[in-house]
């Protein structure tokens, strides 16, 4: 009888430690998809970002975004603004969580989860409209 309870207690120990949770069930983060898929540039003067906003579906609705540290920026000869960013990102917007990779070594796992129930307000760098058309 005790080396039942013992079996038991080994189960339900297993049991609660083993068992998935809420945490491990979310769907990793995907690599940062290639330039086919980018639809957008922004760069944030506060945050010193350079944003690139993707869709992966192709349905041109942005629903994955990197921001990369800027390290510079001047201006071109022909006054075009040029930008030195790291060549990972920082902050990575996906599935309504926003992801932290402050190592910048790109997807590989080591990203935390920095903001959970996020949606990227793209209107915030691109307000206005022009004759009824975005700007």
């Amino acid at each position: 009888m005790k080396r039942l309870a013992a079996v038991a207690l080994v189960v339900v120990i297993c049991g609660t430690f083993l068992s998935p949770c809420s945490g491990w069930t979310r769907d990793p983060l995907p690599v940062e998809p290639d330039e086919n898929s980018r639809i957008d540039e922004q760069y944030d003067h506060e945050a010193r970002l350079f944003l690139f906003l993707y869709s992966l579906k192709g349905n041109g609705e942005v629903d994955y975004i990197t921001g990369r540290k800027v390290e510079e920026h001047v201006r071109s000869s022909y006054g075009n603004p040029v930008y030195y960013t790291q060549p990972y990102p920082l902050f990575y917007w996906w599935n309504h969580t926003m992801w932290n990779d402050p190592e910048q070594d790109g997807v590989n796992g080591d990203e935390k989860v920095y903001q959970e129930n996020i949606d990227f307000d793209v209107t915030r760098y691109k307000p206005c409209t022009f004759n009824g058309q975005p700007c």
